[in-house]
């Protein structure tokens, strides 16, 4: 009997520009814990603007509470967050869940003031 492929969950984080922190991979359960540190870090020693979700191939609600969490301290930092290029699966996830306004009001568009 052939045994069942094992699917490992990893996910990067690179800077393209001094401006963007870019995720890639999995952002799942198994690799969102790793992603919220390591962007946590990243996010507090540098000056990125932009956090870059084009590369994420597959995302879970895990996925998305660390998206959501590492907005939310750069925001109790002072500075503003702005992530681009959600994946549709991740933004439907976010809509199923509820929180879809809160992307589309306070990480996508600028602020109202």
């Amino acid at each position: 009997m052939p045994r069942a492929a094992t699917r490992i969950d990893t996910v990067s984080l690179g800077e393209p520009d001094r401006d963007t922190l870019a995720l890639s991979g999995a952002l799942t359960f198994a690799t969102a814990a790793r992603a919220f540190g390591e962007g946590g870090r990243a996010l507090a020693s540098g000056s990125q603007t932009r956090l870059d979700l084009a590369g994420v191939t597959r995302a879970d609600s895990a996925g998305l509470a660390c998206v959501l969490a590492l907005a939310a301290n750069a925001s109790r930092a002072g500075r503003r967050l702005m992530v681009v290029h959600w994946p549709e699966g991740l933004r439907a996830l976010a809509a199923v869940c509820g929180v879809e306004a809160l992307l589309d009001r306070s990480l996508d568009q600028p602020a109202a003031v």
